[in-house]
């Protein structure tokens, strides 16, 4: 028999606000949450990149366009027997230089990879979808909430793009990217977002709506860089999304309880980017005949 029961679930509301609490902490809910990205955190974002994209080149060198190509050989041919059967590949990233681990000072890396088959799909109607930037707040609901191509230039693109997020808490980011495209051969492409500008949106919703400073607010995201790889064969087309985003660091006493969130919520946007592109790719009208989709495979 249990005794005072109301005792029990006080204790236990308790137990779940403050464990909430927390999370809001760490994260930099509170406006006296608010961080500044120092120059130093932002330089070795820049070195962890430059030493990522060398291993990248590397990558294609040596036939290795796909993370799953660098498994063994045993794991790869499973990895690809569960792709080729609806499944997602996911992998945690840390790039090395000279076999040392990058460190970035008040900040922290997330580094994920996923790959996705898509059956009977071509490389220029998955291109299409990809560079239909007009039409990814439909694509990618509800992650991205708005979504506009603010230029093109041979194989560059300028976009902007508002993210969406709700957890804990509910984070909106107006992000501006650089995009390049680079094509391998007839049945490999590249497509690079790299992001110039990222703007927390404080009050969201709110009449008194508006944007934090550029790299001073609660350092949700201060850089996000996007690296998509296709290739088309066995009867369809891999689709790889490589993201490494840059955020402010984790308190270490508070680490054990934010980090499972931390790592959780990537590894959602990734599976969620693959899958639904993968759904715009099959759906009818979604082909690379659409007439305002963006097509600069044909060069």
């Amino acid at each position: 028999m249990q005794l005072f029961p109301h005792r029990h679930h006080a204790r236990s509301r308790m137990k779940k606000t403050l464990v909430v609490f927390w999370c809001m902490a760490a994260l930099g809910v509170t406006p006296v949450g608010a961080t500044e990205l120092k120059g130093e955190t932002a330089a070795a974002f820049d070195r962890y990149i430059r030493a990522t994209e060398a291993r990248m080149d590397d990558d294609v060198t040596e036939d290795e366009f796909l993370v799953v190509d660098r498994l063994p050989e045993s794991r790869r041919q499973e990895a690809y027997a569960q792709l080729q059967d609806g499944q997602v590949y996911i992998e945690e990233l840390h790039t090395r230089e000279d076999h040392h681990s990058i460190h970035v000072p008040g900040g922290l890396i997330h580094h994920w990879a996923g790959v996705i088959f898509i059956p009977r799909a071509t490389l220029s109607q998955t291109i299409a979808v990809l560079q239909d930037y007009n039409h990814h707040q439909m694509i990618y609901q509800p992650d991205v909430r708005q979504s506009k191509l603010i230029e093109e230039n041979g194989n560059g693109f300028k976009i902007y793009l508002q993210f969406f997020s709700k957890s804990v808490v509910t984070v909106v980011l107006n992000v501006d990217f650089d995009v390049s495209d680079t094509p391998f051969g007839s049945t490999r492409y590249q497509i690079v977002s790299r992001s110039t500008r990222i703007a927390e949106v404080a009050n969201f919703g709110k009449p008194d709506e508006h944007e934090l400073p550029v790299g001073n607010n609660h350092g949700y995201m201060w850089s996000l860089y996007t690296y998509w790889r296709l290739e088309e064969k066995d009867g369809g087309v891999y689709l790889q999304n490589e993201s490494v985003a840059l955020s402010r660091a984790v308190p270490f006493m508070l680490a054990w309880l934010v980090n499972p969130l931390v790592k959780n919520i990537p590894r959602n946007v990734i599976t969620n980017l693959l899958a639904n592109t993968r759904k715009a790719v099959l759906s009818p009208g979604s082909r690379s005949d659409k007439p305002n989709a963006i097509v600069t495979q044909r060069r």
